[in-house]
């Protein structure tokens, strides 16, 4: 009876301590891979060495509601700036960004938000971007309003753009393709640069997050 008691005993140690082993690797793999400046660069993730502070502004979301700084405060954003005229980069990078988040758990999403600014305010209504960008996914926010602030903004953190005219009075807009990374203080923190991979972005920006 002795003996196999301690047989027991010891079939229960050896079973608990493979579920402990199991639960660590498991918990190891659930947890982002931190990479060092270097490794974010390589994957086309840019941190500046000091974030930066740029001005308020006051422009409108889709929604009708108003969007500035403290719209960006305590919540990782990503800003994708376009226009809903773009016949392939928008598309295709908001596509891309639609991968990148519904791809995140429940608990990151609810960290980070995914932006688009419209460079041409002139023709993106607040009716046009609530068409276009929730077709893209629903918790997008789309950003338009005066062109003034919008330059303003853009020339802050580093997005370059000009009107093109085309024939008649018809134009598009080329424009910088990064994506530009605001931390929880409402703070330009980096940029990722093109082209975007649904997996590069998810990675990187999980490794931003976990060292911030």
């Amino acid at each position: 009876m002795q003996q196999q008691a301690a047989i027991r005993r010891t079939i229960a140690l050896v079973l608990a301590f493979i579920m402990l082993v199991v639960y660590g690797f498991i918990w190891r793999m659930s947890q982002p891979v931190i990479m060092n400046t270097e490794q974010l660069r390589v994957n086309g993730a840019i941190v500046l060495d000091k974030p930066r502070i740029f001005s308020d502004f006051e422009l409108v979301d889709h929604r009708g509601e108003t969007f500035n700084i403290a719209r960006m405060e305590d919540v990782w954003t990503m800003v994708f700036f376009g226009f809903t005229n773009c016949p392939d980069i928008c598309p295709t990078t908001l596509a891309t960004l639609n991968d990148t988040y519904s791809k995140m758990k429940d608990s990151e999403k609810e960290k980070l938000q995914i932006v688009m600014i419209s460079l041409d305010p002139e023709r993106d209504t607040v009716e046009k971007l609530a068409e276009y960008v929730p077709y893209f996914n629903e918790e997008f926010i789309g950003v338009t309003g005066n062109k003034h602030l919008i330059r303003r903004l853009t020339a802050e953190i580093n997005i370059a753009y000009n009107k093109v005219l085309l024939e008649g009075e018809d134009y598009t807009v080329d424009h910088s393709t990064q994506l530009v990374l605001i931390n929880p203080k409402g703070h330009y923190h980096g940029f990722f640069k093109a082209p975007h991979s649904e997996t590069m972005l998810r990675s990187t920006w999980r490794s931003i997050q976990a060292t911030f």
